[in-house]
């Protein structure tokens, strides 16, 4: 890994995230070996210059670092450690780079494993939606040794820019999982004031614009306040995905013993969501959730 040579990578998950992720490693020089459940999802990584492959086991052939972006944690351990396991194919001292949003504990006994195995392991969650993964500018969260995420540094640096060594395996889930309750509650309150602006015959259009600079604004209200304005609800994240988060939330304050009200009221609502069949738009289909309980009209 510290050779002037670029490292051959390995990326495993072409979703809404992983493929504009893997282009962009493709953008700063990296050979890309891809793979995917639904194989046509490779296709735009190919067109970059990407090779695709039918299983995890063949796309990390060879491979120096292997990354998984994946959904949930049944997923990582399938890829690297099911049928066709793409940590028995990686080369011997393999730095593993899981880039999914997945709970603590699992993400330590992917670690655990993986090091039993003699290759070595970071978790490196993301935030900035597709957004973020399209220009480059995500957020990643990093746990594990100090020596291996600055081994890693290099190819996160061609997907993110707020790049931070949170602690020891688990800390940059949980990190990540600390987020989640801060979007969603931010989310939360651009989508109360859009309701309450319509209720008082203001155009929602001028929150976006008016609060902006204020002490009310957050990303939220810049990049999903437009979107809601425009009733558009092609999602940066699904509803669906974001539940399957907050679930991971939920799990991780029973474990710590902590109250989090808030996290639990806006799951409620995001169930409501998924219950009106919206589960697979853009989290900020919420804003519909309070339309109905207000009795208000979405386009």
């Amino acid at each position: 890994m510290s050779s002037t040579t670029k490292p051959r990578i390995s990326f495993l998950g072409m979703g809404l995230m992983g493929s504009r992720m893997a282009c962009n490693l493709l953008k700063a020089g990296y050979s890309v070996q891809a793979y995917n459940r639904t194989l046509s999802r490779t296709e735009e990584v190919v067109a970059a210059g990407g090779t695709a492959f039918a299983t995890p086991q063949q796309a990390a052939q060879g491979a120096d670092c292997v990354i998984s972006c994946v959904t949930d944690g049944p997923d990582v351990l399938s890829v690297l450690f099911g049928e066709n396991p793409a940590a028995s194919s990686a080369k011997q001292g393999a730095l593993f780079i899981d880039m999914s949003t997945i709970a603590p504990d699992v993400s330590k006994s992917i670690g655990e494993k993986l090091q039993s195995m003699g290759h070595r392991f970071i978790e490196a969650p993301v935030t900035g939606g597709t957004i973020g993964a399209q220009n480059a500018t995500l957020s990643i969260l990093v746990g594990g040794e100090k020596r291996d995420y600055d081994d890693a540094l290099p190819i996160l640096q061609a997907m993110g820019k707020n790049i931070t060594h949170c602690g020891p395996w688990g800390a940059g889930q949980g990190v990540k999982l600390c987020n989640q309750i801060m979007g969603a509650m931010n989310l939360l309150g651009v989508c109360e004031a859009m309701s309450l602006a319509k209720g008082l015959d203001i155009d929602p259009a001028i929150l976006v614009q008016a609060l902006q600079g204020g002490a009310a604004t957050s990303w939220a209200l810049q990049n999903l306040g437009p979107k809601i304005c425009k009733s558009d609800w092609s999602p940066g994240f699904m509803v669906d995905t974001q539940q399957k988060d907050m679930r991971l939330v939920a799990q991780a304050a029973e474990s710590a013993q902590v109250s989090l009200p808030g996290a639990a009221l806006v799951t409620q609502l995001w169930r409501s969501a998924q219950v009106y069949g919206d589960g697979a738009e853009g989290i900020h289909a919420l804003a519909k959730v309070l339309d109905r309980l207000s009795n208000q009209a979405t386009q």
